[in-house]
This record gives C-alpha cells, sequence and structure tokens, in this order.
C-alpha cells in the first residue's frame, strides 16, 4: 500500500520534471517566434458589447479538455448568470435548471450540498464522481465515497454536471459527474483582489476574499472564507472556513504546470431528530444540544497539459483526498431524551467516530485526433491508479460534557481499515461520419481489491477478515444527430457499478453477520433525448432508463438451532424510468425590460422489479415498492425580469411525496424513524444588482411562504427521524473586485 502511494506521487513528479526538459530544448526557438509573433502585433481599439441572456444552461461541448462529451446530456451553470443565494450555496436555487435533482437537506444551511438523479442515494451526492477543476473530491472512493469537501460557492465560475452514460471516462459512477469550476485570476492583471460578504437570518456572517494576478508566466489565485450561522433550528449553530490556492506556470505554449491546494472545513451542532408530533408541534426545536460533526478535508494536486502535437493532447494529474470526520453525538432515536440522570448528576456519555482518509490518485489521459479512411476520429483513453485507506474507528465512549470534545473515557469498539488498491484503463473513440452524425463506443476496465481489516470487540475475529475483488469490463456506447445547426438529437447506453463500501459489510451488533460472497452493484444508465436552441428559447428533453441490480439491506435467517440472525447481503434489483425536461427562453423583451423564464421538470418511476428484506420477524418481498428517496415528481420553475444590469427571479419547486424506507411504510411510526415524506412546494425570490465591474449585489429571500418541511427521513447519520429543513430565510450579500 505505501509502495503504491509513493509510486503515485513519484509518477506525476516524474511527469512533470521530465516534460520540462523536454520543453527547454526548444525554448531558443520558441523565443525567436515570439519576437517574430511580436513585430506583428496590433493594438485594437476596445469594444464593449452589453446584452442580457435568456437561456442560462449551456451544454458542454463534444470535446471537453480531454473529454469526449458528444451524445452525452450534460449541463453548466455559470454562477454569474443566475439569480441565486450563493452565500448558503442553496441547491435547490444552483441545481434549479438541471432537472430531476433531488435535494437532501441534512447539515445545516450552507455546508454540505446532497443531491442525485434517477432515483439514486442523496447522501452526500456519493453516487456522483464529485470533482473540482478535474480533480477527485470524493472521500474515499471504495470506503466511503462520499463529499465531505464543501468549499464555498462564491469560489466557483460554474458547475458541470453530465449523467452517468459518460461514467467510461472518469468513473463508474450511477449518477454521473460533478465538476465544480473555480474562478480564475484576471490574467491580465499582476493583481487583483475580490471580496463578497453575506449577512441574513438565524445569525448568518459570510465573507470571502480572494487574490489573483499574472506575472510572466506565474498565474496565481487563492482564496480565504469564513461563515458563521446559528442555525434555523434550535442547537444547529455552524462555522465553516475554506482556503484554497492555485498556482499556474505555463512553461512554453504547449505545455502548462498547475500546483492546487483545497481544504474545507466545519463544526456543525446536530440537533437532532424529531418525532412527526414534535415536527408539527415547532419544527425548529431541538431534541439534541451535545451533538456535533466536524470534517475537516485537503486536496492537493498536481496537473501537466502538454499539447505534445497538434493532433495530440496529454493530461497527467496526480492528487490525494487526506482529512478526517469526526463525529460526538448521543446516537438515539428522537423518543430517547437527553436529560441528566439524577443518579450520577450528569448527562449520558456520548459515542465518539473518527475516519480517517487517506486517498491517492494518479491519472494519465491522452486525446488524438487521427483519420480512418475518410472518417475523422477522436481517441480518448487513459489508466487511473487509485490507493486509499480509510481508518474508520467508532463507538467510542466519550465524555459527558457538552461541548465538541473527542476524548475517550472507553476505547473504540471498532477499529478497521479498509484498504483498496484499483487500476482503471478506458477508452473511447469519437467517429465523426459526416457532417452530421457522430458515434462513441467506449470501454473502462477496473481491476483492484479491497480488504477489510482491524477488530470490533462484539463480533468473531474469524468472521471479520473481507476481500472484495473489483473485476468489470464495462461497455458503452453514445451518439448524437445534428438535424440542423439548432437541433440535435443525441442518446447512448453506458454500463456502471457501485463497489461494496464500509457502511455495508460492518455488523451493528453480534445479531448481525455479513455476507461473505457479497457483490458490487452493477447495470446500465441509458438516455435518448433532444436538445434545440431557436432564438430565444432552449429545450431539452431525456428519457432515461437506468437498472441498479444488487442493492444492499438486510434478511432474516435461522441458526441451526432454531435462533434468528440478520444477514446483510444483496436483496434485489430496481429501476428508473422517466423524463426529464428544461424549457428555458425570452417572453418578453422591450428595449429596456427582458422576461424570461424557464421549467425544468423531471418524472421518475423509480420501482424495485425483484427483491426481499427483512420486517421484524419475516421476510417481505419488496417487488413493486418505489424506491427510497425517489419523488415521481420534481419541477422547479423560475420568471426573470431583468432592467438594464439588475435583475429578479421568482422560483417554485415542487417535490412529490416520498417514502424513507424499503418497506414503504404508509404511516410514520412513532419514533419517526419510518414513514413517508409528505409532498412540499417552496417559493423564493433573488435578485442581482451588476453596479459596474466592481460592485455586486444580491438579495435572496428564501422559503417566501415559511413552509414547514422534511425531506428525508434518514437511516443513519445523522440519525433516524424527522429532519426539518429551513423555514424563510433573507439573506443580503455585497461583492466587490479591484
Amino acid at each position: 500500500m505505501e509502495n503504491m502511494k509513493a509510486a503515485i506521487w513519484a509518477i506525476g513528479l516524474w511527469i512533470l520534471s521530465g516534460s520540462l526538459y523536454a520543453q527547454s530544448t526548444g525554448s531558443e526557438l520558441s523565443k525567436q517566434k515570439q519576437v517574430t509573433d511580436s513585430i506583428r502585433t496590433r493594438t485594437l481599439s476596445p469594444v464593449t458589447v452589453k446584452g442580457a441572456r435568456s437561456t442560462i444552461v449551456e451544454s458542454l461541448p463534444n470535446l471537453h479538455g480531454t473529454y469526449l462529451m458528444g451524445g452525452k446530456r450534460s449541463e453548466v451553470i455559470r454562477l454569474a448568470d443566475i439569480d441565486a443565494n450563493v452565500a448558503e450555496k442553496n441547491p435547490r436555487q444552483v441545481f434549479a435548471r438541471i432537472p430531476g435533482v433531488f435535494v437532501y437537506d441534512m447539515d445545516g444551511t450552507g455546508n454540505q450540498i446532497n443531491i442525485a438523479t434517477r432515483g439514486l442515494d442523496p447522501h452526500r451526492s456519493w453516487e456522483n464522481n464529485i470533482r473540482q477543476n478535474g480533480i477527485i473530491t470524493n472521500s474515499d472512493m471504495y470506503g466511503y465515497p462520499a463529499s465531505h469537501y464543501s468549499p464555498p460557492m462564491e469560489s466557483m465560475e460554474r458547475v458541470e454536471f453530465v449523467r452517468g452514460t459518460a461514467s467510461l471516462q472518469y468513473g463508474a459512477q450511477f449518477g454521473g459527474m460533478l465538476n465544480y469550476v473555480t474562478k480564475r485570476a484576471d490574467s491580465t492583471r499582476k493583481f487583483g483582489f475580490e471580496t463578497i460578504n453575506s449577512v441574513g437570518s438565524y445569525g448568518l456572517v459570510s465573507s470571502y476574499n480572494a487574490i489573483g494576478g499574472r506575472v510572466g508566466k506565474w498565474t496565481y489565485y487563492a482564496y480565504y472564507h469564513r461563515r458563521h450561522s446559528d442555525g434555523y433550528r434550535k442547537n444547529s449553530v455552524s462555522n465553516t472556513e475554506a482556503q484554497f490556492g492555485t498556482l499556474h506556470y505555463q512553461a512554453t505554449k504547449r505545455l502548462g504546470l498547475t500546483a492546487e491546494l483545497g481544504r474545507s472545513t466545519y463544526t456543525y451542532q446536530i440537533p437532532g431528530p424529531l418525532t412527526d408530533a414534535l415536527f408539527a408541534q415547532d419544527s425548529r426545536q431541538s431534541t439534541r444540544s451535545r451533538n456535533y460533526f466536524n470534517p475537516d478535508i485537503y486536496i492537493p494536486s498536481l496537473k501537466l497539459e502538454w499539447q505534445l502535437a497538434d493532433r495530440t493532447r496529454l493530461l497527467w494529474t496526480t492528487s490525494a483526498v487526506l482529512g478526517e470526520r469526526n463525529s460526538v453525538q448521543l446516537d438515539a432515536l428522537a423518543t430517547v431524551p437527553d436529560t441528566i440522570s439524577r443518579v450520577t448528576a450528569q448527562y449520558r456519555a456520548r459515542q465518539v467516530d473518527v475516519d480517517n482518509f487517506h486517498s491517492y490518485t494518479t491519472e494519465l489521459r491522452l486525446l488524438h485526433h487521427y483519420r480512418l479512411g475518410k472518417v475523422e476520429s477522436t481517441l480518448a483513453g487513459g489508466i487511473q491508479l487509485m490507493s486509499t485507506d480509510l481508518h474508520r474507528r467508532q463507538l467510542g465512549v466519550g465524555t459527558t460534557a457538552s461541548d465538541f470534545d473527542l476524548s475517550l473515557t472507553s476505547p473504540f469498539k471498532r477499529d478497521l481499515h479498509f484498504r483498496t488498491n484499483n487500476v482503471a484503463v478506458f477508452a473511447e473513440n469519437q467517429f465523426r461520419l459526416g457532417q452530421r452524425l457522430t458515434i462513441s463506443p467506449g470501454i473502462r476496465i477496473e481491476n483492484g481489491k479491497t480488504e477489510m481489516r482491524g477488530t470490533i470487540t462484539y463480533y468473531d475475529p474469524l468472521n471479520l477478515p473481507t476481500d472484495i475483488s473489483h473485476h468489470f469490463a464495462l461497455l458503452g456506447i453514445n451518439g448524437q444527430y445534428k438535424l440542423n445547426d439548432a437541433v440535435k438529437v443525441y442518446g447512448g447506453w453506458s454500463q456502471a457499478y457501485r463497489p461494496v463500501v464500509f457502511k455495508d459489510i460492518i455488523p451493528t451488533s453480534v445479531y448481525e453477520r455479513i455476507d461473505k460472497n457479497l457483490q458490487d452493484a452493477y447495470g446500465y444508465n441509458a438516455e435518448i433525448g433532444v436538445d434545440a436552441h431557436w432564438q430565444g428559447l432552449h429545450l431539452n428533453i431525456t428519457v432515461f432508463d437506468l437498472l441498479y441490480r444488487n442493492r444492499l439491506g438486510t434478511l432474516l435467517l435461522a441458526n441451526a438451532d432454531g435462533s434468528n440472525y440478520i444477514l446483510r447481503t444483496s436483496i434485489g434489483d430496481s429501476r428508473s424510468t422517466g423524463v426529464e425536461a428544461l424549457i428555458e427562453g425570452q417572453l418578453l423583451r422591450t428595449e429596456k425590460v427582458l422576461f424570461s423564464g424557464f421549467t425544468s421538470t423531471a418524472f421518475n418511476n423509480a420501482r424495485y422489479i425483484n427483491g426481499r428484506v427483512s420486517a421484524g420477524t419475516d421476510n417481505r418481498t419488496v417487488t413493486g415498492n418505489q424506491v427510497e428517496s425517489a419523488p415521481r415528481w420534481t419541477s422547479r420553475n423560475g420568471l426573470t425580469a431583468r432592467y438594464g444590469t439588475a435583475s429578479v427571479t421568482l422560483q417554485y419547486s415542487y417535490v412529490a411525496q416520498t417514502f424513507s424506507d424499503v418497506l414503504n411504510t404508509a404511516v410514520a411510526s412513532a419514533n419517526g424513524a419510518v414513514g413517508p415524506v409528505p409532498a412540499y412546494s417552496l417559493w423564493d425570490v433573488n435578485g442581482t444588482w451588476r453596479m459596474g465591474r466592481q460592485l455586486t449585489v444580491r438579495g435572496s429571500v428564501n422559503n417566501l411562504l415559511n413552509t414547514q418541511y422534511f425531506t428525508k427521513r434518514p437511516t443513519f447519520y445523522p440519525g433516524p427521524g424527522v429532519w426539518s429543513s429551513d423555514g424563510r430565510s433573507a439573506v443580503l450579500t455585497v461583492g466587490v473586485t479591484i
């Protein structure tokens, strides 16, 4: 393991130094050419173009860096083009124009984004390949692929989202790739400064400060961010910090080197779950005052971009995810009070859990244009090496104190390592068959092994060692046909898989066993759609089909002596089919005023097509049941009025009823742990006023009608029960650029 980690970094450093040496041999010729170019240079008078965009969403181009994106559904959202609450990175506003996005509010305002599409689990967006500037940020792809890294939305220039039919090129995730692209320095200046400051309801105070510029061949950008909020609910204080720095060296016109380091951390006071009765009584109340959650994640990376030849481009990236995830809490149902004991005159001791992440990745990508007979083609391929070690320590007995304290009074009952080494080789070729048709077949081969080792005090050591092999050859094909310059039809089919993760194979009690033959979930994504742009109108409609096999759950089985035990194993398969539709465009335009609107609506029929699970004293079939947290309808609609450089957007959101458990329990339990999640509707108002290049003012009123709602009943963290989402709040943001 250690050797592989060292090799990953060594390979990255070797390619950087070697490429610099190779390029230096032509430096004199390059200087001569620069002199010649400068003689031909002419300075033109500046031209200022003013306008207002009525359509916001773009698709990624067919060739996007070293990725082939033709034939896949993708969306690009530029934050400067939308009216949204960026201070709290409200996901239903940021992702409003991406149809079918299910938003799970769980971790305090602005701390974490939890989203999913097409009937997948939204917990920390872990069904997605999450990236920042193309760098993987998932905490541990094979142990716990949650997204604990949480940078501020003020730092983002745009968000790129591509569905799972492109997964062969970046990973094997069902949910697709979500790439956050940070702002860059103004390369025309040696020094620039930006500050964005926000205040809002419930004690919100946020400050983002960034510097950047270009000096010769060096370009730099860095920010520091802090945010404090008392929270909508009682005992839900959060404090956030984030830092980021990037340094780019343009060695020659063909060779560029980039080093980045990002960090995010926050401490969130967890207010505890509610029962349905408590939620109806007062959705802002709390059942816990001593629970805390604290992730602290670093993302270092080195990137080399090398134009080897006019038709060949290389991208080499070496990165890591390093950090920890800590929690201290009384982990109990909402019906269990956290009170001082009459006997001890103290609170109960809390549970302490600590995860340490050590994930290393190096990826070499090559893009090559070539001609096969009369057919113009582009090949994108590469290799990815990944080495991870998730050290999980759980069920430690903490103190009886009330502050954030990870001290132990008794050692951890679980002390485990989850180590994975994996190699993936991938290739996709885009054939341009004439001016209108492109076909892109692809393959991804995954080969790796995961080993779990350690101790669980209540579990037989002979049953603990668990090895899981990952051997997949995943196939896919995508294509698109341009009917004309304004309309294209696209579609594709691609296999995907999700590895068995840490929580799937850890027995929670002595009565639970793990299936030693557990297999990774696998299946496919398929879609076909039309994307059309007419003057002032954009339409993108997709029909999709997602098959997900080997969903994990529990079965009730019997021992030879007649006693029962719980087996964690594969319980069945699910399938999601539906339609995702975005329509946006102009409604009215005059000389000074522009009215535009959008509707982003998805229908999703996510059902179990077979399976059975434990239901107390027996096993029940779940065939035909609705997949958990998969609403049949999700719709977000907006109307924007623009006057000069000012704009206001009124947004309406609707999410249909979902179920919290695979059994589709229709009546909520007394403790709130299972039951339906009612449908809800929300109104938001956001405005932006750009007073020249230097000053921007944003204002938001979220949940205008103060609707009391919740989005999910989690089965694990932060605790089973009802978790209230935020009621009405207001935020004012002022940004200054110098």
